[in-house]
């Protein structure tokens, strides 16, 4: 393999090992859309939504039904507000911010079982999924560059 490529210059793994690693990729992780999904098929999903975030952003708008316990709050007031034998779905602002990172890794620590919503509440909005706020719901059109219009997008 060529040094030259920057793409190969470290040689992708052997197949098991990427099988492991997106394995266990997938343990940590739900996307915005199954999340959505799972709501609203409706009953029971199988675990709780944790939005990770401060108040004010907690206002400007939240997957709906989801917990509001920001991340700072979580060794304190988890055991009040989540039942350990549900999973935590967490999620913060998007893809720029580790706060549902530190929000599972808290839960994880007080013995949850935990995955981490990709995207966060930014994808979820571009996604065209309904959110509250303060003041109501609200919906806004998907963006074509993160959801395909009318459509499926097949992963």
């Amino acid at each position: 393999m060529s040094s030259a490529n920057p793409v190969l210059r470290v040689p992708p793994a052997a197949p098991a090992e990427a099988a492991a690693h997106f394995r266990a990729s997938l343990a940590f992780h739900a996307d915005v859309s199954d999340v959505a999904a799972a709501l609203a098929a409706g009953g029971d999903p199988g675990f709780v939504v944790l939005d990770s975030r401060s108040t004010e952003s907690w206002d400007q708008g939240h997957v709906p039904g989801a917990v509001h316990l920001p991340t700072g709050l979580v060794p304190e007031r988890a055991g009040r507000l989540l039942d350990r034998s549900v999973p935590v779905v967490t999620y913060c602002w998007g893809p720029g911010c580790n706060g549902a990172t530190r929000a599972a890794l808290a839960l994880a620590e007080l013995g949850y079982r935990v995955k981490e919503m990709l995207g966060g509440f930014e994808y979820w909005v571009r996604e065209g999924f309904e959110f509250e706020t303060r003041h109501g719901r609200e919906r806004r059109a998907a963006d074509p560059l993160t959801a395909p219009a009318g459509a499926d997008c097949g992963c």
